[in-house]
C-alpha cells in the first residue's frame, strides 16, 4: 500500500519523507503561489484554482488570495462558497465544504494530527481524517477546524473559535474549545 493510499484511509503514513507525497505538495504550492501572485479574478488565477482543485470551479464559489492548500484535490466546496484572505486548508485529509458557506480570513481547517511520542513523531509519521462542513455556515476570523471534525449546517462559529469536536446543525458555537452557545432559529 502507497503512503497515499494510507493517508486516504486515516492510517498512519509517512507524511515527511515520501517523495511522491514530497512532489504531490510541492505542486500544490507551485499553483498556490500562482493563484496568488496572478491579478484577481482574471483568468490566469481561475485557471490556477482549477488546476489545484482538479476539477470545475463551483458556480458562485469566490476565493480570495493568499490561499493555502497541502493538496488542493482533496478539498471540494460548494456553490456560493466564500473563503477571504489567508485561508489554510491541511488536506492531506479530504475537506468537504457544503454551499453558501462564508468562511472569515486566516482560518484554518487542519486534517492531520501526530503521534505525541516524539520518535514516531520524528519518522514523520501523521494522521489524516476528514473534515466535514454543512451548507450555509459562517466562521468568523481566525477559525481554526481540526481533524475528523463535523460541522452540521447552519452553523455559526465565532471568531477566534478552536473546533475540536462534531457540532449539530444550526448552532452558534465559541471558545477554545468551541463548545454550542446556542441554537438559531431558522
Amino acid at each position: 500500500m502507497t503512503e497515499r493510499e494510507k493517508m486516504q484511509r486515516g492510517e498512519w503514513y509517512d507524511a515527511n519523507f515520501d517523495r511522491a507525497l514530497l512532489e504531490e505538495r510541492q505542486k500544490a504550492e507551485s499553483l498556490c503561489y500562482e493563484f496568488n501572485m496572478a491579478g484577481p479574478g482574471g483568468e490566469k488565477q481561475l485557471s490556477a484554482l482549477r488546476k489545484l482543485l482538479g476539477e470545475e470551479i463551483p458556480e458562485g464559489l469566490t476565493v480570495l488570495a493568499p490561499v493555502y492548500f497541502d493538496y488542493g484535490v482533496n478539498t471540494r466546496f460548494g456553490e456560493g462558497t466564500f473563503v477571504n484572505h489567508g485561508c489554510y486548508f491541511m488536506d492531506g485529509g479530504r475537506i468537504d465544504i457544503g454551499r453558501n458557506v462564508f468562511i472569515g480570513p486566516f482560518c484554518g481547517f487542519y486534517t492531520a494530527t501526530h503521534p505525541i511520542n516524539y520518535q514516531d513523531r520524528n519518522k514523520g509519521l501523521e494522521k489524516a481524517l476528514p473534515i466535514r462542513v454543512g451548507d450555509n455556515c459562517w466562521f468568523g476570523a481566525n477559525v481554526s477546524v481540526l481533524q475528523g471534525v463535523t460541522i452540521g449546517s447552519g452553523c455559526v462559529i465565532a471568531a477566534g473559535s478552536v473546533v475540536t469536536g462534531d457540532l449539530p446543525d444550526h448552532c452558534v458555537a465559541a471558545g477554545v474549545p468551541a463548545v454550542v452557545k446556542k441554537f438559531i432559529e431558522q
